[in-house]
């Protein structure tokens, strides 16, 4: 397949986020996806990797909701403050006419009682209970099945776990369950100014930031980062770095040298490394405009740009997706999205897709989002400074002040 690169000629045509996204994905197949049995106090943002369907039903029995009396609900008839009901209490297996049993929430239900009065409004009295309040059938009472019935699906797969599912599993007697393993991300940076932090900076010479970033961004997601380092602006040190990523992992994400200068080899390297090659090199988004993505052997390649913040963008828009579609999600996982009252206006230029970060605040109930100042996209303070962003559609010249809007949050809202 292949796509005609662009260095050194400009980007004559950018294709839509939408667009390169579908292309991409058309370009190669998942396979069979690799699933591993974990414990399940260890499956917390682990991905499902099968439908788990309840093999009885939760409750299994009808019981106590709540601390008190199991009694037939037809003997409390009339009862109030001021005309308590008496009962005989029993500690027998069942409940007959005008009798009560002690219970604790969570115990079954005494055969013949259907329903439970509160501790609060009864009084016991030796061997008799005053009832205080009038009851209904099925009052204080958990029915059995009335959380899942035996053979309904309890938990679909591609699910990313949460306390409550892993709640509703151990109530339903499982101990472990099997998830999506891991994608493994290969990640390589490249540029002759980079260095490792924490090394002693040479003349020209920059701490490289991306991976860290790149990885833990991964991480959140569930997705195993590798660090393959930072390359030189090689042609043959980027190609030995990227069929390591390949071998190694299930997709590559490179970080630097896709735009169209002399240096920016990426793209073109990653071409002769094998076919399909480069199936998208240019999209009409902004940051992140020189994204490349292309498939190698079946396996994904995003070539994302070596400005930090274009860089973050080019992977909420391609690479959470990806790991979406390899840990066998139906959809990819969006951020938590709320909406709020633009409180400047925002330019954008008309035919590109534009993230505009913006810092979040709540004033009670109402949410305002101010737009965070940036002179390009290597000014990473701006995503320290923003706790969300806005997407700007290609066929707006930008929004204005008042204007209602929803972001993408990755951070909490702050207090105004």
């Amino acid at each position: 397949m292949g796509k005609v690169l662009v260095r050194l000629k400009g980007f004559q045509k950018l294709t839509s986020v939408e667009e390169a996204l579908r292309l991409w994905f058309h370009a190669f197949q998942t396979g069979e996806r690799r699933i591993v049995n974990v414990l399940l106090r260890e499956a917390l943002n682990r991905v499902l990797a099968e439908d788990v369907v309840a093999q009885e039903d939760l409750p299994r029995f009808d019981r106590a909701a709540v601390d008190g009396y199991a009694l037939k609900a037809e003997d409390t008839v009339g009862a109030s403050q001021f005309k308590p009901l008496r009962l005989q209490l029993t500690v027998g297996l069942e409940v007959s006419s005008k009798q009560a049993k002690q219970v604790w929430t969570g115990n079954p239900i005494p055969k013949g009682a259907d329903a439970v009065v509160m501790l609060e409004n009864v009084k016991a009295l030796g061997d008799t209970l005053e009832v205080y309040v009038q009851l209904v059938p099925g009052e204080n009472v958990s029915r059995k099945g009335e959380d899942i019935k035996k053979g309904e699906l309890a938990v679909k797969a591609g699910t990313r776990l949460n306390p409550y599912h892993l709640g509703l599993l151990a109530g339903l007697g499982l101990s472990e369950v099997k998830v999506a393993a891991k994608p493994r991300i290969a990640i390589v940076a490249t540029g002759n100014e980079l260095t490792e932090a924490g090394s002693v900076l040479l003349e020209n010479q920059v701490f490289e930031t991306n991976r860290t970033m790149l990885s833990t961004l991964c991480s959140e997601l569930d997705a195993e980062p590798l660090d393959l380092g930072i390359a030189k602006d090689e042609a043959r040190d980027i190609a030995e770095r990227v069929s390591l990523g390949l071998k190694v992992g299930d997709a590559v994400i490179t970080t630097g040298g896709t735009s169209v200068g002399g240096l920016d080899l990426v793209p073109e390297v990653v071409n002769n490394l094998g076919k399909p090659g480069i199936i998208v090199h240019g999209v009409a988004m902004r940051p992140a405009m020189p994204t490349a993505l292309a498939v190698v052997e079946n396996k994904p390649i995003a070539i994302l740009s070596g400005n930090p913040v274009a860089a973050v963008v080019g992977f909420e828009a391609f690479a959470r997706p990806l790991i979406s579609r390899l840990l066998g999600m139906e959809k990819t996982e969006p951020r938590p999205a709320l909406k709020a009252t633009l409180t400047r206006k925002v330019v954008t230029a008309l035919g590109r897709k534009t993230y505009v970060r913006v810092k979040v605040t709540h004033e009670g109930n109402e949410f305002y989002a101010e737009p965070v100042s940036a002179r390009g996209s290597g000014t990473i303070t701006t995503m320290t400074r923003s706790n969300g962003f806005v997407i700007v559609p290609e066929n707006r010249e930008g929004l204005v002040a008042g204007e209602t809007v929803t972001v993408y949050m990755f951070r909490p809202a702050e207090e105004k």
